[in-house]
């Protein structure tokens, strides 16, 4: 298929937004990764944005691309989707990104960048272009993900609880210390393996749609080390208004709670994306949280903050919906060739 210089000049610049979201969902998210082993005093913060930035970028080696193709092509009708949709996608997440950011709220990236290729998409086409399973499983797993969080860190916390009953406080918390380095670690992996390849799939997405790649084409190397490798970038840069809110203001953590906090999550984020789910790392920390907290003692848990960020959740789909398809009848107006 030939292309215009401009179509490709187009293209061009929407897979620079795309990169730029990507590095926005380092930056917003690195919170999920750090605020435990941080706030629990294990690793100072560049220290520990350094060691997420690395293993964000190590899941490229680890993960298959599950979750890119359920992004580029599990969510809207791949027929409907053309350079105005996926500008307007990007800027409907970028500009929710943006604002929870600035007010410290821990939202999802990845909800903001699915209610953005949803808004954009009916906008063009209506809500027939939706494929309803796909965006079933992603609205399921905004209350799933953190009840198993939760769950799980529940339930490694009382273990543990149970199986160090004669040790020391001291040694436990020596011991902890020790072992959240390999906790945050798998996190940053987890978070990495999964979110860096919602923006491949975007990009996916935009290249078949403008016939560089055909549909049964396999995703470019370029793409896929492009991504996992600006999103380790915004890592680095870090969020650190919503290290504060994740780390200190839901409940206050210890090095075991930690532990048992970033270890459920990143076993929750493992197997969602194994099945191919783009799930929130924002979700699954902040249940993982609340369940540690919750099993220390429950009025530790700041339940009127985590009520607030509930909140959050559920606005951020049609939020960044709205702001999408706004921004794709811009995207008319700005991208239109002359």
């Amino acid at each position: 298929m030939e292309v215009s210089q401009t179509h490709l000049g187009i293209v061009v610049v929407l897979v620079l937004v795309a990169l730029a979201f990507d590095f926005m969902n380092g930056f917003h998210d690195a919170a999920n990764s750090i605020a435990t082993v941080v706030s629990t005093g294990v690793l100072k913060p560049h220290q520990a944005v350094a060691m997420a930035a690395f293993f964000n970028f190590v899941a490229l080696f680890v993960f298959h691309l599950s979750v890119a193709a359920t992004v580029g092509k599990g969510i809207v009708d791949q027929g409907i989707i053309d350079h105005y949709v996926v500008f307007g996608a990007l800027i409907g997440a970028i500009a929710w990104n943006i604002i929870t950011w600035y007010y410290g709220i821990p939202s999802s990236s990845s909800h903001a960048l699915i209610g953005g290729i949803v808004g954009a998409s009916v906008a063009k086409a209506g809500t027939w272009a939706l494929i309803p399973a796909g965006i079933l499983k992603v609205v399921a797993f905004i209350f799933i993900s953190p009840l198993i969080g939760f769950v799980l860190g529940s339930l490694l916390l009382l273990a543990i609880s149970w199986i160090f009953r004669r040790s020391t406080p001291s040694r436990v918390d020596r011991l902890f210390r020790r072992l959240q380095l390999v906790s945050s670690s798998m996190y940053s992996l987890g978070h990495g393996g999964n979110d860096a390849q919602k923006t491949i799939g975007i990009i996916w997405m935009l290249l078949i749609a403008t016939g560089y790649i055909g549909t049964s084409d396999p995703v470019p190397v370029w793409v896929v080390i492009a991504c996992y490798a600006t999103i380790g970038a915004g890592t680095m840069f870090g969020g650190w208004r919503i290290v504060k809110t994740m780390g200190q203001r839901i409940t206050k953590i210890r090095p075991v709670g930690g532990f048992c906090a970033e270890l459920s999550g990143s076993i929750s984020l493992f197997i969602a994306t194994s099945l191919g789910i783009p799930v929130s790392t924002t979700h699954t920390i902040t249940g993982s949280i609340v369940g540690v907290g919750a099993t220390q003692n429950v009025s530790a848990v700041r339940w009127g903050v985590a009520g607030n960020l509930v909140w959050a959740w559920i606005l951020t789909i049609p939020c960044s919906a709205f702001v999408a398809g706004a921004a794709w009848y811009l995207g008319r107006l700005l991208l239109s060739p002359t």
